[in-house]
């Protein structure tokens, strides 16, 4: 108990510290949004008029409190520009990121379990140094090219799955499912490849152990004994990873999402940087610093379910 008490004490303190970077880097960079609004050729009184009404006068402190009371009440405010309530917006978006990070993080890990695997146990083999070396090449690969490699080949080629564009799951379960499925598998060969070697380098450990070796000495075929004995021990190192992953997957889903014409999260970041959208931008900035953070918290939290002796620990601190 006292181990999740903490947990959630630095998630808090996490959260607010990265909202307070957050908000200070983004209104602190030089310009003025009521300037670039308005154009080189507005006046200074248009201008001192538009700062009053996005609250651009006010000092920075009472700005920073305003903005963080909206994110606690879920008040995201409006965008400077188009006057659109932000929450929503992010609201729609978010939905489309994370259906694309999820089933990117899904194919990521059934492309790099068995593989890693099988690497681990062939090290010593031409197929596992091969495997090995395509998990090196994968690695070095821009997710952005393997997207248009991927889309000019299956999408436009091919034509066995669409090229881009997306469709609401609630106008078409399969529809939606289809246009996924090419950018989640983009994502998925990209992180798959840095996944092998973790996954490799943790069931190699497992095969060094003494447990493992007993295992096989009274009988155990080296599969099933791996899986049998080693699968919970490698199992803390590949989900921290996987943890780890998911803050790469978003930053990987910006660029994906405009390979693919996604109307996701990333993309719509990217169009409000462009436009110097300020209260949008931050807004989405810190919704996808929450989640990186609040996944993180759950990696951390699964450790005494994988690992019983971890949760052994907790309650004799407890007592």
């Amino acid at each position: 108990m006292a181990r999740f008490a903490s947990r959630f004490a630095w998630f808090a303190v996490s959260l607010l510290i990265a909202s307070m970077v957050v908000f200070a880097l983004l209104n602190l960079l030089p310009g003025d949004l009521a300037g670039v609004m308005l154009g080189p050729n507005a006046t200074p009184e248009a201008v001192a008029a538009v700062r009053e009404r996005l609250g651009l006068d006010r000092p920075l402190p009472v700005r920073y409190l305003d903005w963080v009371g909206g994110l606690l009440s879920g008040q995201l405010g409006e965008s400077a520009l188009t006057g659109q309530r932000i929450a929503p917006i992010i609201a729609d978006k978010l939905g489309v990121t994370l259906s694309l990070v999820v089933l990117g993080m899904f194919f990521a890990v059934a492309i790099a379990l068995p593989l890693g695997i099988h690497s681990a146990l062939r090290r010593n083999h031409t197929d596992g140094v091969v495997v090995s070396g395509f998990s090196q090449f994968g690695m070095a690969v821009p997710v952005f090219v393997v997207g248009i490699a991927l889309s000019l080949l299956v999408g436009v080629r091919l034509r066995w799955l669409p090229a881009n564009g997306y469709v609401s799951a609630s106008d078409s379960i399969t529809a939606w499912l289809s246009h996924l499925l090419l950018p989640a598998i983009t994502l998925g060969l990209v992180q798959g490849a840095v996944l092998v070697r973790y996954v490799r380098s943790a069931f190699i450990d497992v095969l060094n152990q003494d447990y493992f070796r007993t295992a096989r000495a009274i009988g155990w075929r080296r599969w099933p004994a791996l899986m049998r004995h080693g699968l919970r021990n490698a199992a803390l190192q590949i989900v921290t990873i996987v943890g780890l992953q998911f803050a790469t997957l978003f930053v990987g889903a910006i660029v994906v999402e405009t390979v693919f014409v996604l109307p996701g999260l990333g993309s719509y970041l990217l169009q409000m940087v462009s436009t110097r959208d300020i209260p949008v931008v931050q807004s989405i900035v810190m919704v996808l610093v929450t989640l990186v953070l609040l996944i993180n918290l759950l990696v951390d939290l699964s450790y005494a379910i994988i690992d019983p002796r971890l949760r052994a620990g907790d309650e004799q601190d407890d007592l």
